[in-house]
């Protein structure tokens, strides 16, 4: 199946599915490497909506979407920081991560960032290493007092 999507600026009415998208993402795909309590800290299911709100307003957020459905959301900072990126789990390995960091690093290149850097999970960074980038360190974070391993990486571009 191949997905027919659409790229656009993040919209305030979003809000509520992309961070249903967000917590059943986390609650499908992150299961072979963070246990349940994990991921309750991590994507709790009561969300706070207004926090969600702040934070996507204070990044740069790209929805894809097909016929008006959100597949993944990326928000990214002018630093060339990749705050957050997800797929939802039917649309996971399927092209829409891609074509979301591809489309937030053109548009941060054409602002002049040359480093882009993220925190990824131990599910998100082989991703981001077939996308050129690097593990710079792995860090431990807590959520809720639930301590969770990810990676600092980073890719400079040409």
């Amino acid at each position: 199946m191949t997905l027919s999507i659409t790229i656009h600026p993040f919209r305030d009415s979003e809000t509520e599915s992309l961070v249903s998208l967000f917590t059943e993402s986390v609650h499908t795909l992150a299961t072979t490497e963070y246990t349940a309590e994990q991921r309750a800290a991590w994507a709790p299911t009561d969300p706070d909506m207004d926090g969600w709100r702040q934070r996507f307003q204070e990044c740069q957020t790209l929805v894809a979407e097909e016929e008006g459905i959100p597949l993944g959301f990326i928000s990214f900072e002018p630093d060339g920081h990749i705050d957050l990126l997800y797929t939802a789990p039917d649309a996971a390995r399927q092209g829409v991560a891609s074509a979301l960091l591809g489309e937030a690093v053109r548009q941060l290149s054409a602002s002049g960032s040359r480093t882009f850097y993220t925190e990824a999970s131990l599910i998100a960074a082989p991703f981001f290493k077939r996308h050129g980038f690097e593990v710079i360190e792995e860090q431990r974070v807590f959520r809720g007092g639930v301590g969770f391993r990810r990676y600092l990486m980073r890719k400079e571009s040409a």
